[in-house]
């Protein structure tokens, strides 16, 4: 009689939130401090078995999170809720896991992702307020926030952004679908202006590119219609400054297929 192969145990997904000013980004790099290393410490205090985490999104160093996918490949049979109340005691106050959710053995969230959600703001005072100076990126000049409208119309659809990364970017494709991007005042606090970018995929400080160049033509140091110009030259020189890292957080990440078993539960 042939036996049957024990059925691989559910793989767990996480979704977690940081402040990102003290880690040197998502990644693992040896003697540095970053979020994969410390979630990872976390994970194996409960389950030692766990060697490797599957996340959604590098974040650089400085970038925030609210809703950063991670998965892994456990052998303990521990629930979601169980994943998500016992990584808290081993968690720094920088990190925290919002949710936890079985899926699939061996899911790998980075190739469900179906959409991303990222948030740069930007804060329009001549003077410092020590509250937000770790997630906003504060403007001492007059902004023109219905010009930046205006222009931001430009980048949503399905272009070549090739302009618009980094140098250390070294992608061969580089056409990119933007569904939205918004600019509003948040409603709690006028001289926030908070930068909505949603789309399928992103190069390496695009969003970051897409927001320093909005500051600069809402405070007039770059010229109307330079997306479009940099659509037609794929020219880095065409756009703005790269906004600074702190305003940035990545807001949320779609996946197909989600957790089947979550924690907590809608």
């Amino acid at each position: 009689m042939t036996l049957s192969a024990e059925p691989s145990r559910p793989s767990v997904l996480l979704t977690v939130a940081y402040d990102g000013t003290h880690f040197h980004g998502f990644a693992p790099q040896p003697g540095t401090r970053t979020v994969y290393g410390e979630l990872l410490e976390a994970v194996r205090k409960l389950d030692p078995s766990v060697t490797a985490l599957r996340g959604v999104s590098r974040t650089d160093a400085g970038v925030h999170a609210y809703g950063q996918r991670v998965a892994f490949d456990p052998q303990q049979a521990i629930p979601p809720r169980g994943w998500a109340l016992g990584l808290a005691r081993h968690l720094p106050p920088d990190l925290s896991v919002r949710s936890a959710g079985l899926v699939p053995a061996g899911y790998d969230p980075r190739g469900h992702s179906v959409a991303k959600h990222y948030r740069y703001a930007l804060i329009l005072d001549v003077c410092r307020d020590p509250l937000l100076e770790r997630t906003a990126w504060r403007l001492a000049t007059d902004f023109d926030l219905e010009l930046a409208r205006e222009q931001a119309a430009a980048l949503v659809g399905t272009h070549d952004f090739a302009a618009f990364r980094s140098s250390a970017d070294m992608r061969t494709s580089t056409e990119r679908t933007l569904h939205a991007v918004t600019l509003e005042r948040a409603a709690h606090d006028a001289r926030l202006v908070l930068i909505d970018v949603r789309g399928s995929a992103f190069l390496h400080n695009m969003v970051r590119i897409i927001a320093g160049s909005l500051a600069d033509l809402g405070r007039g140091r770059l010229a109307p219609g330079a997306f479009e110009r940099a659509f037609a030259s794929r020219a880095r020189a065409d756009l703005g400054i790269t906004a600074p890292p702190q305003g940035l957080c990545l807001q949320s990440v779609q996946l197909e297929p989600d957790a089947a078993d979550s924690w907590p539960r809608a």
